[in-house]
């Protein structure tokens, strides 16, 4: 039955709703107060494809009556047209608005929704849970504050699973919801919930998670999403929807310091003013303030501030402003002004894990543009230390960074900048790599100092671990490019060892001097070919990547 009907029936025989679901549009119930919410929570779905992410949003929007009736009544033929439940409403199609998205019955972007409750407002970020569209993911976890991560009750834990988990630790989500997913296809049987969530809890535990919760529900029913499931008597803890009304986000609290402005535009209107706008990421200033401009080291003094409703007497973080100084000095976009007594690194070289988002390869010398803050340079990956492997979050040692693969490196920069820790500020320690001959974005980075960075890649495992680590750089993953292309270079080196003997011992018809040559030639020339990419390594060795540098 559709909603149409759903409502007919509903007006003519509500007693005949009893045994079929009913679904009101939004402006059929008392609506919330919006001056009675009590705070703001930003929130992403997120987890492998196909583990239900936009239903589940979809059913909520329902539940929490976002649903008007126009969009009920476009849900209906959208339903019948798009949807994969048969009759039954495809929630889903609230949120998958691309035709792509509707056609393939996948996320391919970002989607956004608002709704209200009467204790809570929300945000939530729909996010893809394919592949190829992970730095979509990425993207909207970079604003949330709480993640619910889906996973399949019959699949279980996947690798995207995994990667999602390690991203939203990355990017500084803190609490997660693990919505154990399509409980009715499993019977709501309680041995599968409490199997994935002990194997989820062993997976993460060293990803530096706060909370972490787990909630059986099924998204396409509603069961468990709004209200306590009776089918599943043996969950003890609130419905989806209620926990992230109560749940509590601990913010840190401010820490004690100093004003810091990354310069976003120089205002000179005319010949007798000179300000510098921005928004401050930390701290507060005042006229009067004495100030430095990093990363030149030039001082002064703020002269005047000017906020949004004009002169200001002193601005804080978070409040776009712009600052004039008393003193002429050079200062232009990228710039950062920092109190006097904030003292802030300032360097040619950062250590950073990478999100890596591009289909080609990252290379060690690979050359690109870095964008942190408002600053910008050329960068050179001087080292690529190690990749993380999903499967158990280990360091592995690698030669290349694939599409999605997440590593630890090291930049050389062209210029100085300001840069801290992401941990400790996302704006001065979170930035994109930019190829300089596409301008397509390529990777995500964050500014790890290199204690934070070792502490990150767990799971040290011993010598044993550091045994298979070490065969898996020789030869790479089973299934993986690496494997391929080393298995395809030792049936070369094969064919022609038995070549050149061969041809030795045809003209000498000497066994032990054909031997001896086939054997030396096994030795020499991988020899000669590392010392050959050794010497081109310290040149810059992104000539080779981005096209000669045009």
């Amino acid at each position: 039955m559709g909603f149409a009907g759903a409502r007919n029936l509903a007006k003519k025989n509500p007693k005949a709703l009893r045994s079929v679901q009913t679904l009101l549009p939004a402006n059929d119930t008392p609506a919330a107060s919006e001056t009675g919410q009590h705070s703001l929570l930003r929130f992403i779905t997120c987890g492998s494809v196909d583990d239900g992410k936009s239903t589940l949003i979809g059913r909520m929007l329902y539940e929490a009556g976002a649903v008007f009736d126009d969009q009920l009544d476009a849900l209906d033929n959208d339903s019948r047209k798009f949807g994969t439940q048969g009759a039954a409403p495809d929630f889903a199609l609230l949120v998958d608005g691309l035709s792509a998205e509707r056609e393939q019955g996948i996320t391919i972007d970002v989607a956004y929704r608002y709704f209200a409750t009467e204790k809570r407002s929300f945000i939530v970020a729909d996010t893809p849970g394919h592949e190829q569209y992970t730095r979509n993911m990425a993207t909207g976890a970079s604003t949330a504050d709480l993640a619910i991560i889906l996973v399949d009750a019959r699949k279980g834990l996947l690798p995207q699973t995994r990667r999602h988990s390690f991203i939203v630790s990355l990017v500084g989500v803190r609490h997660v919801v693990i919505a154990i997913n399509k409980m009715d296809l499993v019977g709501y049987d309680e041995a599968v919930f409490a199997q994935i969530a002990k194997d989820y809890r062993a997976a993460v535990q060293n990803l530096g998670f706060d909370t972490i919760r787990f909630i059986p529900v099924s998204a396409r029913d509603g069961e468990n999403v709004m209200r306590p499931s009776g089918l599943m008597p043996w969950h003890d803890g609130p419905a989806l929807l209620p926990y992230l009304e109560s749940v509590a986000i601990a913010r840190a609290a401010p820490a004690d310091e100093g004003f810091v402005l990354p310069v976003q535009w120089v205002n000179r209107p005319d010949l007798d003013f000179r300000g510098y706008a921005g928004t401050p990421v930390t701290g507060r200033a005042r006229v009067g303030d004495p100030v430095v401009a990093l990363p030149s080291g030039r001082t002064s003094r703020i002269a005047g501030l000017i906020g949004a409703a004009g002169n200001a007497k002193q601005v804080s973080a978070g409040q776009a402003a712009t600052v004039t100084l008393e003193d002429n000095i050079d200062i232009s976009r990228g710039d950062v002004i920092v109190a006097a007594d904030t003292a802030l690194p300032v360097s040619r070289g950062i250590t950073a894990r990478l999100l890596w988002t591009s289909d080609r390869p990252m290379l060690e010398g690979g050359q690109f543009l870095v964008k942190l803050a408002t600053q910008s340079a050329s960068a050179t990956v001087e080292r690529l230390h190690h990749s993380i492997d999903i499967e158990g979050f280990c360091p592995l040692p690698t030669q290349a960074l694939r599409m999605n693969g997440i590593g630890l490196v090291t930049l050389r920069l062209d210029r100085p900048l300001v840069s801290l820790p992401y941990a400790r500020s996302h704006e001065l320690g979170g930035f994109i790599l930019i190829d300089r001959i596409s301008n397509e974005t390529v990777a995500f980075g964050f500014v790890e100092a290199d204690k934070e960075a070792d502490q990150r890649a767990v799971g040290d495992g011993g010598p044993l671990a550091w045994t298979k680590r070490g065969v898996i750089r020789i030869v790479g993953r089973k299934g993986s490019p690496d494997r391929k292309a080393w298995l395809a270079a030792v049936s070369w080196r094969v064919l022609s060892t038995a070549g050149l003997f061969a041809a030795a011992f045809a003209l000498t018809t000497n066994a032990p001097i054909a031997l001896a040559l086939a054997c030396g030639d096994i030795v020499v020339r991988p020899g000669l070919r590392a010392l050959h990419m050794r010497l081109w390594r310290k040149a810059p060795a992104g000539t080779l990547q981005d096209g000669a540098g045009i």
